[in-house]
C-alpha cells in the first residue's frame, strides 16, 4: 500500500477553519507525541485540554475494548437503560455539588452548554441570558452567540438574540443588567480560551448571591476547568455557591468525545419528555471510558501532584517575567491552566515557533498569549524540560 501524503490530503479536502501546524502525529504516550518522521514532541496542550491522564493511557484502551465487546450503542439510544451509564451516574452524583442531582450526557462541551441555555429558558419562562466578555462557550450558533469574543461572533450574523454581556470579574456591571427577564448567567470559573483569566476569590460567591436575589439561574461552565484542571475537583469547588446548572466535558473522558450537564431536581421537574435528547447522549462506550478516567483521577492523589507541578511552574515563569520584563507582560493561572502573556504578537509568535522547532507544542491564543495546559499526570521533570525550552526561546528572542 502506498504511503499517504497526510498533510497535502488534509489541506486539499478539509475546509480551512484554522491555521494548521505542519505536523502529522502518528502516536502518543503520556505527555509525548511522535510525528510521521519519528520526531518526539512534548505536548503542553493535552489535545486542547482533554487528554488529562495522558495520550494512549492503557486504562482508556482497556475500557474501550471491554465495553466495545459488549455493546457500543444501545437500541433506541438513551430510551433504553445501560449498566455502564448507571455506573457513571452513581459516581458523578457523589462528586458533584449536592444539589445537582439530575445528570444528562452529551457528546461535547458546546452541546452541553447549548442544552442548559435552552433548558434554563424553558424552566424559567424567561429569555435573556447574561454572559461575559472574553468568554468562550462553544461553536454552535447558540453558544457562539453566548461567547463574548467578537472573533467567534461577528462572522455569523444573524446571531441568536437575547444575550447580554458584562465584563468578567465585575459584580457591579452584573447588577446593572440583571433584571426580572434574565433566565440565567453563564460563567466560566476561570476563562480558559479567553486567555486564562482568574477572577477575584470573592467573585463567584457574589455572583451566586446576585443570581439568587434576582431569580436567575447560575450556570457554571466547567468544560475546561472541571476534573482537577485548576487543582480542585472543580474550579468552583472551594466556594459556597447556589448552582443551578453545571456543564462538563474535556477531562470527563480523557480524550474520548463526551460531555455532561447536571441540574437541580427542582429545575428538572419543570421540564418535559421531548425537551432534550440526542443520539449519542450517554452511549455505553463513552460512559465506560468516563467512569474509568474519573475514578482514576479521584483515587490517584492527583490534587497533590498538580499542586507541586503548578507551584513550581508559576514560580519559574514569574522568575522569567522578572528576568525579561520587556518581553513578558504577565504570568497567571491556577493548577495546570497557565498563561504567559507577552507584550508583542511578533515576540510571542517567534517564541512559539522556536519552542516547536525544539520539540515543544504550545497553544498560542489571541496572538500573544501562550497557554500551558498539559496532561494532569505530567511529571515534574517533564515540566522542567518544557520550561527550559521556553526559557531558551525567550532568551533567543
Amino acid at each position: 500500500m502506498n504511503k499517504i501524503d497526510t498533510i497535502n490530503i488534509e489541506d486539499k479536502y478539509m475546509p480551512l477553519f484554522a491555521g494548521k501546524t505542519k505536523i502529522s502525529i502518528t502516536k502518543g504516550k503520556g505527555v509525548y507525541v511522535w510525528d510521521e518522521k519519528g520526531k518526539r514532541y512534548l505536548d503542553m496542550t493535552a489535545g486542547w485540554g482533554v487528554t488529562c491522564i495522558g495520550h494512549a493511557n492503557p486504562l482508556i484502551t482497556k475500557a474501550l475494548i471491554r465495553q466495545s465487546k459488549l455493546i457500543i450503542q444501545n437500541p433506541n439510544g438513551g430510551i433504553t437503560y445501560s449498566p455502564a451509564r448507571s455506573k457513571l451516574l452513581n459516581l458523578l452524583k457523589d462528586i458533584l455539588p449536592h444539589n445537582l442531582n439530575k445528570i444528562f450526557f452529551s457528546s461535547s462541551g458546546a452541546e452541553a452548554n447549548d442544552a442548559v441555555i435552552k433548558l434554563a429558558r424553558k424552566a424559567s419562562k424567561k429569555i435573556n441570558v447574561i454572559s461575559t466578555f472574553q468568554s468562550f462557550h462553544g461553536r454552535t450558533i447558540s453558544t457562539a452567540s453566548a461567547t463574548g469574543q467578537d472573533i467567534h461572533r461577528n462572522k455569523f450574523n444573524p446571531l441568536m438574540p437575547n444575550y447580554l454581556f458584562v465584563p468578567f470579574n465585575n459584580i457591579e456591571e452584573v447588577k446593572k443588567v440583571i433584571k426580572n427577564d434574565v433566565a440565567a448567567v453563564i460563567i466560566e470559573p476561570v476563562q480558559g480560551e479567553g486567555g486564562v483569566i482568574v477572577p477575584d476569590d470573592s467573585y463567584l460567591e457574589k455572583l451566586s448571591q446576585v443570581c439568587e436575589e434576582n431569580g436567575a439561574y447560575l450556570i457554571l461552565d466547567e468544560v475546561q476547568t472541571g476534573f482537577y484542571r485548576t487543582g480542585d475537583l472543580f474550579a468552583s469547588s472551594p466556594y459556597k455557591l447556589n448552582v443551578s446548572f453545571m456543564t462538563m466535558a474535556k477531562h470527563i473522558a480523557g480524550g474520548f468525545p463526551f460531555g455532561a450537564f447536571a441540574m437541580k431536581e427542582e429545575i428538572a421537574e419543570k421540564l418535559e419528555i421531548g425537551d432534550h435528547g440526542g443520539t449519542y447522549c450517554g452511549n455505553p462506550l463513552g460512559c465506560a471510558v468516563s467512569y474509568e478516567v474519573i475514578n482514576y483521577l479521584i483515587n490517584s492523589n492527583i490534587e497533590e501532584k498538580i499542586k507541586i507541578v503548578s507551584e513550581f511552574t508559576l514560580d519559574y515563569l514569574n522568575d522569567l517575567k522578572n528576568k525579561f520584563p520587556d518581553i513578558i507582560q504577565d504570568v497567571r493561572g491556577k493548577g495546570l491552566l497557565i498563561a504567559i502573556d507577552f507584550f508583542e504578537v511578533q515576540q510571542a509568535e517567534k517564541i512559539n515557533k522556536i519552542c516547536f522547532d525544539n520539540g515543544l507544542i504550545l497553544n498560542l491564543k489571541h496572538g500573544k498569549i501562550i497557554r500551558i495546559f498539559p496532561a494532569l499526570t505530567i511529571k515534574l521533570k517533564e515540566m522542567k524540560m518544557a520550561l527550559e525550552i521556553i526559557r531558551n526561546a525567550i532568551g533567543a528572542v
